[in-house]
């Protein structure tokens, strides 16, 4: 009690937590003046003889407590944290040196025996939604293994952690909930979503993937749920495009959703109300987009993902001259498409500019194709774009987009309502059109009829037929409706892989328009160049820059995309091309330039290897 009393004014001055902390161990202990020595109080009745240092077995749900923890990275702290953690790869020294001994079982594996094992672990489900499962445990337990496994079997594990299985995964995504991946931001936040970013660990942030959650894939409105699909896009960042997994952050914002059956579902994670609109919902927006400015600069990349059409290209058009962001969905989308369009020319001959094009899909993956298209040829041809337009036609749920329909189109699609009689379905718009290339980005599977696919047989000595649509059972038409219709004259590609397809005895492999080949390259160009603003022309850069990789042993097996075995390699030149356009158009802050960029995006990439420790 002396020291007590000698100390009191220091103890004054000490944190509210330390003076809670003191106050419990000092009421623990009893002290006897005997000759200075001290005697404890041994209380052991609510911690099966272990004291209640913290008062927490004493405390009540009335009662608060602090919650203490420590961060070392030794011991049962250092297998937990995934970060750092190497499960059975920790060498005897590390064991002894970082208080792993006892911890671990004895045997000592490298990581490609950790890879192995595996590998055959996740073989052995035959649920696809029990391998994603499997898949995110590891990255919230060792995250390099991770990254290592999803690099060396990026063709076999892609559908698993990306389309088509994380559709299911969002659908479900409250039942198989587990720990927080990325920042929930709520109308519940508004007012305070800087602080809300303060409470994320990492302070360097490079890249956002955010969602509303409102059209997730073409699965519609997933509300809180939608968070699967930035989690899947920044796993791809980092393992197809090297930006390091601490500088990724995925966030979905909550304004409620409009699906009954999630409001209505009582594992429903996010805000059970209609969904905020007009002002409240760009109010929030705002807010959102300044806090992230404001907490990590200007030269962040904010990507939207799977925000509806309404929103999706307001967004797009207010922070574009503002803020470094980037639609994947109008954007990433059309940029791939224009790639394969690029390689297919090889296969079916002539220019860009003497195709026509037909889609099936006015929105935001459709439009967007669309214009890039038409800068494309733009480009080329160097006609206005305005006149190139015209090669380019869309069909929406009201039929053919044509110019008697213009007062009543919205916006984004009075630029193709071009001359023409009314069409309505979109079999009569393929024999009034007499496209070369169909492009299917409706979200609604099996439109591509037989007789549709048969009529661009028709028409055409190759037809080109894009069925984009996610998930698989959205998409247009399969692969082997495309081979078989044609008579195996289709190139054909889509947006959810399909296996290979025999045609009377040929085998024919088709393409995956797969937005995982531009987008992670994309972003890596942006950061090593630290551009500021993002502009079409680095889109066709990165266009161009894949439709490059194509090689000829892959146009003998009609494909128009390069395997995604080589995708690192792949997104290096992405990057490359779109860093140089960076700084040919002054928006560049990384300077001076290197001299090859393409060595110079190599050496930027995360290797996920395994690290040796002190």
């Amino acid at each position: 009690m002396m020291w007590l009393n000698r100390h009191r004014q220091n103890i004054s001055t000490l944190p509210p937590h330390t003076k809670k902390l003191l106050a419990v161990i000092m009421s623990s202990i009893s002290l006897k003046e005997n000759g200075g020595e001290v005697s404890v109080a041994k209380d052991y009745s609510n911690g099966g003889g272990v004291r209640d240092l913290y008062g927490e077995d004493s405390a009540t749900e009335d009662h608060l407590i602090t919650p203490w923890t420590f961060s070392v990275a030794s011991g049962c702290s250092l297998l937990r944290d995934p970060r750092y953690n190497k499960g059975l790869a920790f060498t005897e020294g590390e064991r002894d040196a970082h208080y792993l001994r006892g911890l671990l079982p004895p045997s000592v594996f490298n990581q490609e025996l950790q890879e192995k094992r595996l590998m055959h672990n996740l073989r052995q489900y035959e649920v696809p939604l029990h391998r994603y499962m499997a898949m995110m445990d590891l990255q919230e337990r060792n995250e390099r293994l991770f990254y290592k496994l999803l690099i060396d079997n990026v063709e076999e594990l892609l559908p698993v952690v990306y389309t088509p299985t994380v559709g299911e995964a969002c659908q479900k995504y409250g039942s198989i909930f587990r720990r927080p991946q990325g920042l929930y931001i709520s109308l519940k936040e508004k007012g305070k979503i800087l602080e809300v970013l303060k409470n994320w660990p990492e302070k360097s942030i490079q890249v956002i993937v955010v969602t509303d959650g409102e059209r997730i894939l073409g699965l519609g409105d997933l509300g809180c749920q939608g968070m699967g699909i930035p989690v899947g896009k920044l796993s791809l960042y980092t393992a197809l495009g090297g930006v390091r997994p601490s500088s990724c952050l995925p966030i979905t914002i909550d304004v409620g959703t409009n699906n009954e059956k999630l409001l209505n579902d009582e594992f429903y994670i996010g805000l059970r109300q209609r969904r905020a609109t007009g002002k409240e919902y760009a109010e929030l927006l705002d807010e959102f987009m300044r806090a992230v400015k404001q907490n990590y600069g200007e030269k962040v990349l904010i990507q939207f993902e799977d925000f509806a059409n309404h929103n999706a290209f307001d967004l797009l058009e207010k922070y574009s001259s503002s803020h470094l962001v980037f639609n994947d969905d109008i954007q990433g989308t059309a940029s791939v498409v224009l790639a394969g369009l690029l390689a297919s020319l090889k296969l079916v001959g002539g220019t860009l500019a003497d195709h026509t094009f037909l889609f099936l899909g006015a929105g935001e993956a459709g439009t967007g194709i669309a214009e890039l298209i038409a800068l494309e040829i733009s480009k080329q041809t160097k006609a206005p774009v305005e006149e190139t337009r015209k090669k380019i036609w869309l069909v929406d749920s009201k039929g053919l987009i044509v110019s008697s329909r213009l007062e009543s189109l919205q916006q984004f699609k009075k630029p193709w309502a071009h001359e023409h009689e009314p069409v309505k379905g979109l079999l009569d718009a393929v024999k009034a059109i007499k496209p070369t290339v169909l492009i299917g980005s409706s979200g609604a599977g099996k439109t591509f009829t037989k007789e549709v696919v048969e009529t661009m047989a028709s028409l055409n000595e190759k037809p080109l037929i894009l069925a984009l649509s996610n998930p698989t059972s959205q998409s247009e038409c399969t692969a082997g409706e495309a081979y078989t219709w044609s008579k195996g004259r289709a190139i054909f590609a889509s947006g959810s892989p399909f296996d290979p397809v025999e045609y009377e005895g040929k085998l024919f492999v088709p393409g995956q328009a797969n937005n995982a080949y531009i987008f992670p390259g994309f972003g890596l160009g942006l950061i090593i160049s630290g551009a500021i603003r993002v502009r079409d022309e680095m889109l066709l850069a990165a266009s161009e820059a894949l439709a490059a990789q194509v090689s000829e042993e892959n146009y003998d097996k009609g494909l128009i995309y390069p395997p995604f075995t080589n995708i690192r390699k792949i997104s290096a030149h992405i990057a490359a091309k779109v860093a140089a356009k960076a700084y040919d158009l002054g928006l560049a802050s990384h300077l001076p330039r290197p001299k090859d960029l393409v060595k110079y995006a190599e050496s930027c990439m995360y290797s996920p290897g395994y690290r040796s420790y002190r």
